[in-house]
C-alpha cells in the first residue's frame, strides 16, 4: 500500500554530527542500530523514514508494530472479517471501543494533516520490502499492552481513563503539522512524559516504559550489521537507557491474572445481596424480603435502562437490559453486555458497508451514534456500566433497608 512518492534526503544521514534529536546511532556488538523516532500523524516522518532508509540501505528494518497492527495497517478489508456476535461472546466490547476510540483521535489529526496514522510505519515496512531487506515487527501484542494496562489500574482510574478517551471524540482543539513535528524534539520529550506520568503513573509503565524494553530486546535480536528501527519519538529515550539490559520478553507478554481480592470481590455483591435477602425473610417474614428485592430490581433495572437508553439503544434492548440487569448482575459469570449487545447487533444488522466507514465514523461522537456498529458496541458497553452502577446503588439500598 503506497503512502507517499516523494522524499527528502536528509543532509549526510550516516553522520553523527548531523543526526537530528529523534535520530540516535547505537554501537552493539560490531553491528550499527539506527533508532529514527517519528510521530504518527506526520508527513516528514514519512520522507525522513523513506530517505533514512534509502540512504543507510540496512540488512534489517523493524518497526514499532505487531502483527495486528500491521494487519490492521495494510488490510483495508479487516473490519469485514470481524464477527461482532463474537466479540460479546469473548468480553471483548469495551476493549474494541476503547481501542477504536483511541485510534479516532490520531485520525481525525492525521485527517487535518493530510496522512493517515502510522503512515511512516507503513512506509518503513514498504521501503524494507522494496530493498531485500528483513522485516521485523517488533513491538509488543496491542492486546496484551491493553489488557496489561487495564490490569494495573483500579475501578476509578478505569473510569477516568475511559472518560479521556470519549473526551477525545469531541475535542475540538487544532494541532498544525509544526505542532506534530515540535512533539519529536529531544527537548520536549522529557517535558511530556514527566507530565503523562504525573496525569496517569498507573498507565505509564505498561504503555510506554515495558514497551521501551520489549522493543529494545527485539531489536538487539534482530539479524544484520545495519538495522533502523522505526518507532515513536517517545520511545526513543527510554530505548537508548535500557538497549544493553537483558529482558525477559515472555515475562512481558503475560497478563497477569486477577489478584484473590479481585476475583472474591464479583462474588461480594451477590454474597451480600443473597445474605442480605436471607436475613430480611428472617427478620420480616416475607414483608421485608418483598421489599428488598423490589429495591433490588428497580435499582438495577432503572439504573441499567436510562444508560442503555442514553446509548441510543433500541427498545428492545432497552426492555431487554430492564429484564437481564437483576439477573446478571447476581452472576459474575454472565455480564449484562453478552445479552443486550448481540440483542441490539440483531436488531441493527451492522452491514459490510457499516463496518467499511467505521475509521471515518469514529472520529466524533456523533459518528459513532450514527454508526450501526460502533452504536452496537456503545450500547453493551454502556447498559454494563448501568448494571454494574445499578448494583452499587440497589445493594446500597437493601442493606439500609435490612439495619433500619
Amino acid at each position: 500500500m503506497g503512502v507517499l512518492d516523494q522524499t527528502v534526503e536528509p543532509e549526510n544521514p550516516t553522520s553523527d554530527e548531523a543526526l537530528p534529536a529523534n535520530v540516535r546511532r547505537i554501537a552493539h556488538e560490531g553491528r550499527t542500530i539506527w533508532l529514527v523516532g517519528t510521530a504518527h500523524v506526520s508527513l516528514e516522518s514519512v520522507n525522513e523514514v523513506r530517505s533514512r532508509i534509502a540512504a543507510l540501505e540496512p540488512d534489517a528494518v523493524c518497526v514499532e508494530l505487531c502483527q495486528s497492527r500491521y494487519d490492521a495497517l495494510t488490510d483495508p478489508d479487516r473490519w469485514k472479517k470481524l464477527d461482532i456476535f463474537k466479540v460479546f461472546r469473548e468480553g471483548k466490547a469495551l476493549f474494541l471501543l476503547a481501542n477504536l476510540a483511541i485510534g479516532a483521535y490520531q485520525r481525525r489529526i492525521g485527517k487535518e494533516l493530510n496522512v493517515e496514522p502510522g503512515a511512516e510505519l507503513v512506509a518503513a515496512a514498504e521501503a524494507a520490502n522494496a530493498s531485500g531487506a528483513t522485516l521485523a515487527l517488533v513491538d509488543r501484542d496491542i492486546h496484551v499492552t491493553l489488557k496489561r494496562t487495564w490490569a494495573t489500574i483500579g475501578f476509578w482510574q478505569k473510569m477516568r481513563l475511559l472518560s479521556a478517551i470519549m473526551q477525545s471524540l469531541i475535542a475540538t482543539e487544532e494541532i498544525s503539522a509544526d505542532d506534530i513535528e515540535q512533539l519529536k524534539a529531544g527537548d520536549q520529550l522529557p517535558d511530556m512524559m514527566s507530565a503523562f506520568t504525573q496525569e496517569l503513573p498507573e498507565v505509564v509503565e505498561p504503555l510506554i516504559f515495558e514497551r521501551d524494553r520489549y522493543m529494545a530486546k527485539k531489536i538487539r535480536n534482530t539479524p544484520g550489521e545495519t538495522v533502523v528501527a522505526v518507532v515513536g519519538a517517545a520511545h526513543v529515550p527510554g530505548m537508548v537507557r535500557v538497549f544493553e539490559q537483558d529482558v525477559d520478553t515472555a515475562a512481558l507478554e503475560v497478563i497477569p491474572p486477577p489478584s484473590p481480592l479481585v476475583r472474591s470481590l464479583k462474588w461480594v455483591i451477590p454474597a451480600i445481596i443473597m445474605s442480605a435477602f436471607y436475613f430480611g425473610w428472617r427478620k420480616g417474614q416475607g414483608q421485608m424480603l418483598g421489599e428488598m428485592v423490589w429495591l433490588w430490581v428497580a435499582a438495577n433495572s432503572v439504573v441499567a435502562g436510562v444508560f442503555t437508553a442514553l446509548a441510543g439503544g433500541k427498545l428492545i434492548s432497552v426492555i431487554t437490559s430492564l429484564f437481564s440487569s437483576p439477573i446478571t448482575s447476581l452472576n459474575p459469570l454472565l455480564g449484562t453486555a453478552m445479552i443486550v449487545g448481540p440483542v441490539e447487533a440483531w436488531l441493527r444488522r451492522p452491514t459490510v458497508e457499516d463496518c467499511e466507514r467505521i475509521n471515518d465514523d469514529v472520529q466524533s461522537l456523533a459518528g459513532v451514534y450514527r454508526n450501526p456498529f460502533t452504536r452496537v458496541l456503545l450500547v453493551a458497553v454502556m447498559a454494563s456500566l448501568g448494571s454494574a452502577l445499578g448494583a452499587w446503588i440497589g445493594g446500597a439500598l437493601v442493606v439500609r433497608l435490612l439495619a433500619s
